[in-house]
């Protein structure tokens, strides 16, 4: 027995429950949109599998000397805690966190 075939019998089972039989005609169609709409959904599925990874952006070596030389001097000054934990963006210490923010240059108005 084929996929569509097991498909049919299925709708004329699931239709005479509902109280609403239908012919073998009437199931085929059924059955052919409904694998229509299924192989619709797998190739969308697809599709989204093979979409090209994103990179991941380039380091900023300015933003990582920063949050370095601040960790050092929290380190220097009785922060013992004091932690990176993300080497361009936040430092935490004693239930605190710094979070370093670079702006965008605005473009000007034309």
């Amino acid at each position: 027995m084929s996929k569509k075939d097991v498909l049919i019998a299925k709708i004329m089972k699931q239709c005479e429950a509902d109280g609403e039989p239908v012919t073998r005609e009437e199931a085929e169609e059924m059955a052919e949109m409904e694998l229509k709409a299924n192989t619709g959904a797998i190739a969308k599925a697809e599709a989204v599998k093979t979409r090209k990874p994103r990179k991941s952006p380039e380091k900023d070596p300015e933003k990582v000397e920063i949050i370095k030389k601040l960790c050092d001097f929290l380190l220097t000054n009785g922060e013992e805690d004091a932690t990176i934990v993300n080497e361009q963006r936040e430092i935490s210490f004693r239930g605190y966190s710094i979070q370093l923010i670079k702006h965008r240059v605005k473009k000007e108005d034309k």
